[in-house]
Parts: C-alpha cells; sequence; structure tokens
C-alpha cells in the first residue's frame, strides 16, 4: 500500500514538473514571439504571417492588426508631413519675391516728389510689406518646428558671440528710436542650437525695442548651477502680471500695445524654441516700469 502511494506521489510530482515546466517553455515562447514582432516593426520590418485558431494565436493575430494599423499610421504621417513640407516650401518661394518687390518699389518711390499724404501711404505700405514678411518667414519656422521638419541641434557654444551677434543686428532699429543698447562683455557658455537661439533672442530683443519709447535696452548674464541665463531687460512701458501669459500665446497682443508695430508671434516662436532645447522663459514686469525677460539655456 506505501509503495502504491510512493508511487503514486512520484507520478502525481513528475507530472506537476512536467507542466510546469512545459508552462515555462510555453510562456517563454510566447513572449519571444511578442518581442521578435515588436522589433520587426520597431525596424519598420514587420509582415503579419500565419496563425493558429487557439486562444495565445488569437491575442498574437491582434498585436500583429495592431503593429500593421500603427505602421499604415505612420507612413500616413510621414507621407502629411512631406506634403507639410512641400506646401511650407512653396509657400516660402511664392511669397518672397512679391514682399521682396513691394519694399523695393516702396523705397524707389521715396526718392520721387511726393506730397505729405502720399508719402505717409508710402510709408504705411512700407511698414506693412515688412510686417507681412515677418509674419510669412515667422510662420514657415514656426510650421517647421511643430511639424518636425527642422530639428533643433543642442550643442556646447559661447553665449557671448550669441548677444555680441543680435546687439549688433538690433543696434540701428534701436538708435533709430533714440535708443541705446547695451550688451554683456563678460563671456558663459550653454548648450543650444545657434541658429535657432539666435531667433529667438533676436525676437525678444525687437519686442523690446518696438515697446521702449526712452532709455533703452540692457543685454546680459545671470549664471546658475543647471542654466545659463541672458537677461533682456528694457525701460519700456511693462506689462500687467495678469497679462504675462498672453504674450507668449500665438498672435496674443495686448490692447496697451495695438498701436505698435508687431504680428503677435515673435515671441510664441522664441518660446516654442527655447522649450525645444529644454529651457525655459520667465517674464518680470510692472506697468510704467520696464521689463525683464529671463531667458534659461541648459548648461
Amino acid at each position: 500500500m506505501n509503495e502504491w502511494l510512493l508511487i503514486t506521489a512520484g507520478i502525481v510530482t513528475a507530472g506537476a514538473l512536467f507542466y510546469a515546466f512545459y508552462k515555462e517553455y510555453r510562456t517563454g515562447k510566447i513572449i519571444r514571439g511578442l518581442q521578435k514582432m515588436l522589433e520587426e516593426a520597431t525596424r519598420g520590418e514587420f509582415r503579419e504571417s500565419g496563425y493558429s485558431e487557439d486562444e495565445v494565436s488569437k491575442l498574437e493575430s491582434k498585436l500583429a492588426d495592431y503593429l500593421e494599423s500603427s505602421a499604415l499610421s505612420a507612413a500616413n504621417v510621414k507621407k502629411d508631413r512631406d506634403k507639410i513640407k512641400t506646401l511650407i516650401a512653396d509657400i516660402s518661394h511664392q511669397t518672397k519675391t512679391p514682399i521682396a518687390n513691394l519694399i523695393l518699389h516702396s523705397e524707389l518711390l521715396k526718392e520721387s516728389e511726393l506730397t505729405s499724404d502720399q508719402r505717409e501711404s508710402l510709408t504705411a505700405i512700407e511698414n506693412e510689406a515688412e510686417k507681412l514678411r515677418f509674419l510669412v518667414d515667422a510662420l514657415v519656422k514656426l510650421s517647421r518646428l511643430e511639424n518636425g521638419i527642422m530639428v533643433l541641434e543642442p550643442k556646447e557654444d559661447d553665449l557671448s558671440r550669441l548677444v555680441k551677434e543680435v546687439g549688433n543686428t538690433m543696434r540701428l532699429k534701436a538708435e533709430g528710436k533714440g535708443l541705446y543698447l547695451h550688451t554683456a562683455e563678460e563671456s558663459e557658455r550653454a548648450s543650444f542650437d545657434y541658429k535657432w537661439t539666435l531667433e529667438a533672442v533676436s525676437n525678444i530683443v525687437d519686442n523690446a525695442v518696438k515697446y521702449t519709447d526712452n532709455g533703452g535696452i540692457e543685454i546680459s548674464f545671470k549664471s546658475t548651477e543647471m542654466f545659463a541665463c541672458i537677461s533682456v531687460r528694457d525701460t519700456g512701458i511693462g506689462i500687467a502680471e495678469s497679462d504675462i501669459p498672453r504674450i507668449f500665446s500665438r498672435f496674443g497682443r495686448l490692447q496697451s500695445s495695438r498701436e505698435k508695430e508687431g504680428v503677435g508671434i515673435g515671441l510664441y516662436l522664441a518660446r516654442e524654441i527655447i522649450t525645444k532645447e529644454g529651457g525655459y522663459i520667465k517674464v518680470n514686469s510692472e506697468p510704467g516700469e520696464g521689463t525683464e525677460f529671463l531667458i534659461y539655456l541648459k548648461k
């Protein structure tokens, strides 16, 4: 009797071990199969093959359907992105020449004998043409960023070189309004995409010049442990604290600035650029007390 009990126990134990090993093998096979499908999908090489009709294969089939659908969606996204890229290139190319011609003929007309009313209208045409050129350029750049056509490539560089270039570009406009524009002399390094960060900082300094009528603009550095900071401080009209979030919205313009030039997209583009680099922008301001933009870039 005891022998039969021992034999039965041995058979049960062996059966349990065999079942455990089988389950482990079966589970491993399923995981390896699913892993292979995902790896092929990641490489863009996934192709559905035959499956049996058991429950596991139903799961594999559903995953296969999902991966095929994902691959199709990715292909459609790429096609749409290519269409957008072509459209942006067409818009940029087709509008550049007419706008340049408007500005050129405005300059030529300035040399003619005009009445005061005609000269005033000519100035308005010239200003609107410049505004249109900036708007088209900004929208093209923004579309390229938002659709992933242009990718920022931050690398360590000297910020003082960038600040000096911004100063040299914007100083003439500032001095045309009787303003000073001072730039930092010290050196500061950070990780940033030179071309796109130049665009962002230039937009912020241009904004400072627009909304400053007396005094001027000071560009300096403020360093922290993790970030290098460019400070753009002006002596302009200032901004109420409740209005600060609105200045970064697309086409966001405050009621107090309606009479100033601008299209309301420069600061939005600047924030998009700095954010994509892993940085951020802060604003300190009070109405009538000027504004300070703080541009933080990773070191």
